[in-house]
């Protein structure tokens, strides 16, 4: 369990909540959050680079010239790999990147990269009603007032998306390195990848109910 202070709006620590999540052994942690990091990037793979080989460019079907006394090297084909316009040897075809893993381990070592990054966790009040209208300012002076970097790599965790969350979404957009997701999108890629995680607590309480077991 970790204990994380809960920030207003102004910046103010206003209370204390917990992160009390099953998480994997000390020994097993980082492999499994290798391994679940490993599939999430190769399952968004498309797999669609494709090459011709010789049997499918176009051209070929005569000899260039006969096979001796020109001088020149033997020559059986003008779609040759070794010849310009020719075949690709050994080149990539489509094929599936897709890597499996069980449903238990994923949450697992997304419990375990949550609960990890437990230093650089900033937790504040639900600050919805703040805006009115989207205003990209005022969220880069309150992610300064809770103690994040707006020129770092942040990640900001909502409960959900809804009509009371837009504008913070329209706010947040234009921020260069700030990346929203919602606790039920929460991936190993996004937490490991930012420098600062903001979640709100109602995200917090969504996450653990979601993940935590």
């Amino acid at each position: 369990m970790v204990e994380c202070a809960v920030k207003d709006w102004q910046g103010e620590v206003v209370g204390q909540t917990a992160i009390d999540l099953k998480v994997a052994r000390e020994e097993t942690a980082a492999g499994i959050v290798h391994r679940a990091l490993e599939r999430q990037l190769a399952n968004s793979r498309q797999g669609t680079a494709s090459t011709k080989t010789r049997a499918e460019v176009s051209g070929g079907g005569r000899k260039p010239w006969r096979q001796k006394g020109t001088g020149r090297a033997r020559a059986g084909s003008n779609r040759s790999p070794l010849w310009r316009g020719g075949g690709v040897i050994f080149g990539p075809k489509p094929r599936d990147y897709t890597t499996k893993m069980n449903r238990k381990e994923r949450r697992l070592a997304l419990r375990t990269a949550f609960q990890r990054r437990a230093a650089e966790l900033i937790v504040v009040e639900d600050f919805a009603t703040q805006f009115a209208r989207p205003k990209t300012k005022d969220l880069v002076e309150a992610l300064r007032r809770w103690g994040a970097d707006p020129t770092a790599r942040l990640l900001l965790i909502l409960p959900e998306r809804s009509e009371a969350l837009d504008n913070v979404y329209l706010s947040g957009r234009n921020v260069p390195n700030l990346k929203l997701i919602t606790a039920t999108n929460l991936n190993i890629f996004d937490l490991l990848a930012a420098d600062q995680i903001v979640v709100t607590a109602a995200a917090l309480t969504k996450i653990q109910e979601v993940y935590g077991e």
